[in-house]
């Protein structure tokens, strides 16, 4: 008999993860606060949909989350909680604050129910693909339990360390895209300033030391000035001010974090808050 999941959260990276686990013979309820979007997916996939977290997560050996921000995890962490059963383990994707992973941890465990934070990097194509990358904190046991179900929607499943080990990781994976992204829009914007063909450039330097996944997959639509897929900057904000609000607390210097973060700041003024995060070029 295949084990019951629940998914909460159908956004870009929800609705394709939570269709993964339907391909993979898991029986699943889904949650999504806009109910229009809930049937959307069950029309497509199957399964079922349930009114709320607590009513999708009864029954459920593990319920995944995958929601917007700290605010919207504790509602909604809050919810599946009371209607999860004890052994079952609740799986967050959502990228929020290590805080925030542990306080539910702590929850969930005096619920005697376990809990991973496991935000995931890859975007809506590697959600859609299937290959996704999944940074995990928790206990060794619920992760190995867990993992399989994670393996649905990922080509890599890591167990990082206790309770907002996970969540730590992916601040250092938006820390590290951040300087990525504004180096590549500042050699884009410098080839093009010389006059070369800047997606040449990219082309020729793509093969070289300066490689990397976003000049890839991102360099020559930058080029193109196409910013319509991927990562929306909103969401890069939330994420790099939860690496600067937890590098004030833990010591570590982030000037480059702290400058592009202001750049993406730039981006949203001039009406780019839905674009991908790539649309830093254009301040240049």
């Amino acid at each position: 008999m295949s084990a019951k999941v629940a998914f909460l959260g159908l956004g870009v990276m929800g609705f394709p993860m939570a269709g993964h686990l339907v391909a993979k013979g898991y029986e699943v309820t889904v949650y999504n606060r806009t109910a229009a979007k809930a049937q959307e997916w069950v029309k497509k996939h199957g399964g079922k949909s349930a009114a709320t977290p607590g009513e999708a997560a009864r029954g459920a050996e593990f319920v995944a989350m995958c929601v917007g921000n700290d605010r919207d995890l504790a509602e909604v962490s809050a919810a599946a909680l009371a209607g999860m059963r004890q052994g079952a383990i609740l799986i967050d994707h959502t990228t929020a604050s290590a805080d925030a992973a542990r306080r539910i941890f702590a929850e969930a465990k005096a619920l005697g129910i376990h809990f991973i934070d496991a935000p995931v990097s890859g975007g809506q194509a590697g959600a859609e693909n299937g290959k996704l990358t999944v940074m995990c904190g928790g206990e060794a046991d619920a992760f190995e339990r867990a993992r399989p179900v994670m393996d649905s929607y990922a080509k890599a499943v890591t167990l990082l360390g206790v309770a907002g080990a996970g969540q730590l990781t992916k601040m250092v994976n938006q820390i590290c895209i951040a300087g990525l992204v504004q180096a590549l829009s500042e050699g884009i914007a410098f080839a093009e300033k010389a006059g070369l063909d800047p997606a040449l450039v990219i082309d020729v330097i793509s093969k070289g030391a300066a490689q990397s996944w976003q000049m890839e997959n991102r360099g020559k639509t930058m080029v193109e000035r196409k910013f319509d897929f991927g990562f929306a900057v909103d969401w890069m904000r939330k994420d790099l001010g939860i690496c600067l609000d937890e590098a004030k607390r833990n010591g570590a210097s982030l000037p480059v974090t702290a400058l592009v973060d202001q750049f993406y700041g730039d981006v949203q003024k001039a009406g780019g808050k839905r674009w991908d995060t790539s649309s830093l070029i254009t301040r240049l």
